[in-house]
């Protein structure tokens, strides 16, 4: 087993802080995790700290999350490690005002020839041989219009 990277040595003052928060339970679940986490690996206790498969089997936590909670701790100190970072989603919207504008249009005109309704299929598939979108999902139209639905106070609708 290779030798750990990220060490953990807790002053006095950041222990008595981390057992506060697990035994107090007013935490997020996340945050009482990691807390116990950083206990658990803590080297200056009797027994020099667990391993990342024994707090891992203790708390059901994996591995992984064992050694991003060490690095963090390491690197950018307690808080840091006690908080979750944002969340950076790198998607981009595919549909603005004017493109969902053009969605409620074409779901309020007449289905096509053979079909009773817009399906949200058929709804995606038109956008795109209309030229509002270069591709689009059914799940993406679907959101659009529970969207649209929600904001005209049709929330009791099926």
């Amino acid at each position: 087993m290779p030798a750990k990277r990220y060490l953990i040595s807790l002053s006095d003052e950041d222990r008595q802080t981390l057992e506060q928060l697990t035994t107090k339970g007013k935490a997020s679940a996340r945050k009482i995790n990691h807390a116990r986490i950083l206990l658990k690996a803590n080297l200056n206790q009797e027994d020099r700290g667990w391993s990342d498969q024994a707090i891992s089997q203790a708390l059901k936590i994996s591995t992984r999350t064992i050694e991003r909670v060490r690095q963090r701790f390491v690197e950018e100190g307690l808080d840091s490690a006690l908080i979750p970072r944002p969340k950076t989603s790198l998607k981009l919207r595919k549909i603005d005002g004017e493109i969902e504008a053009h969605l409620v249009a074409i779901a309020c005109s007449q289905a096509p020839t053979g079909y009773n309704r817009w399906t949200l299929r058929l709804l995606a598939d038109q956008m795109v041989v209309m030229g509002y979108v270069e591709n689009i999902s059914h799940e993406s139209v679907r959101q659009v219009l529970k969207k649209m639905r929600l904001s005209l106070g049709y929330e009791n609708l099926g």
